[in-house]
Order: structure tokens, then sequence, then C-alpha cells
């Protein structure tokens, strides 16, 4: 990560917040800010043009003309690698969790310290997601209900690649684990986010622990 830069779209209705997001940023070693946009709506018009398409996007929950939840479903559909941390105000479980389903890499409440911030951006870009404390109690309260995530019949190494989603390890890292290729992980993850109706790591993670598949 030493030597590449990161660009990091901010998504908030706050102007005064935004602007002091930026410059926080903007501060941090292989991060800056490419732009500043007030909803989702916003975000998905400056996604059009290729040149818009950032590394990372902190994005709020609650904003008006288009909710993050709503703009993060179609940017988990159309611009998969973009990583999102949902970067809010609202500590509401369902809010949260909601925002996870679509795509979001993790959670931060905007009273964040500065420092969580930069190991968050840190760790998103490197393994792709950010468990924050807020993240691990709703996994602990196993907030899921089971009509949410209907009885499904899981193969054994579609077990096996769920418990391995639970730690810290890269997917390459659980490909060498597995002894698969990174292909084929990556096929078992497409797969599992079809079957458990999941878009994110996120999701597979708390459906694993919900059914008891992962003991935290």
């Amino acid at each position: 990560m030493k030597d590449k830069n990161y660009s990091v779209a901010i998504v908030d209705d706050h102007q005064l917040f935004a602007n002091i997001l930026e410059t926080l940023v903007n501060t941090f070693e292989n991060f800056h800010v490419l732009y500043y946009v007030k909803n989702g709506a916003d975000f998905l018009n400056k996604l059009k043009d290729e040149i818009n398409i950032p590394d990372v996007v902190l994005m709020d929950i609650n904003m008006p003309g288009m909710s993050g939840i709503d703009a993060m479903n179609i940017v988990n559909e159309k611009y998969p690698s973009i990583k999102a941390i949902a970067l809010t105000m609202d500590n509401d479980d369902e809010t949260i969790v909601k925002m996870l389903h679509a795509g979001a890499r993790g959670y931060l409440s905007k009273d964040i310290n500065p420092v969580i911030l930069k190991d968050s951006l840190r760790e998103v870009v490197e393994k792709g997601f950010y468990y924050s404390d807020k993240i691990r109690e709703i996994l602990f309260s196993s907030i899921y209900n089971k009509k949410d995530v209907p009885p499904v019949v899981l193969k054994d190494r579609e077990i096996e690649f769920l418990k391995q989603v639970c730690t810290e390890k890269t997917y390459k890292e659980i490909a060498s684990e597995m002894f698969l290729s990174p292909k084929t992980i990556d096929g078992y993850r497409e797969a599992l986010f079809e079957k458990l109706s999941i878009k994110s790591r996120v999701g597979l993670a708390i459906y694993a622990i919900k059914n008891k598949l992962y003991n935290v």
C-alpha cells in the first residue's frame, strides 16, 4: 500500500461535516478525496464518468433525494469495485443491517476517532471490509430474523468458506487455506450471494454466526 494512492468520495448532505471530513482524509497518507456530493442521486450521476469512480466511498445513510441504502444497492450492482463505508449518526441496528445487506463493507459513527477512520480506510482497501465495534455488536446480537434469510441447504465446502469469511483473512488467503484457486473462491462467494440473497462479505458473516456455522 505504501506506493499506491486511493481515491475517496464523500456522500453527505451536511456540507460543513463533509468539508471537515475532506480536510481530514486528505491528511492521511495514500488517500485523497476525489469529490463531495450531497446525496445518492448526485453520486450515481458522478459515476457515469469513469474518471469519477473512487476506490472508497464514505456514505451517509439518511439523505434527501436518495438515501445511502438506495444508492448502495445500485452501486453494488453496477460498480462492485467501489468499497463503501457507511459513515452516519444513525445507530439503529436495523438501518445499519440494511446498509450492510446493500453492499457496504463497514460502518462508522460520525463521531469516530480520526485514527479509527484512518485504520478503517486502510483495512477496507487491503482486506475488502472493516468490522467496527458496532458491526461486531450486531453479529453478537444475531440481528437477522430467520424470515430475512430463508433456510437453505449448504454444501460442506460452502460452509467451510462461510467460516473463513468470518475471519480477517483476505479472499486470496482463504483460497490458499482451502487449497483452491482465487477464481474458485470468487465462484463460492457469488453463488452464496445469490443463494442467500446477500450482497456483502459482512452479510455472509452475519448469516454464518446467526445460523451457528461460526462461533464468535
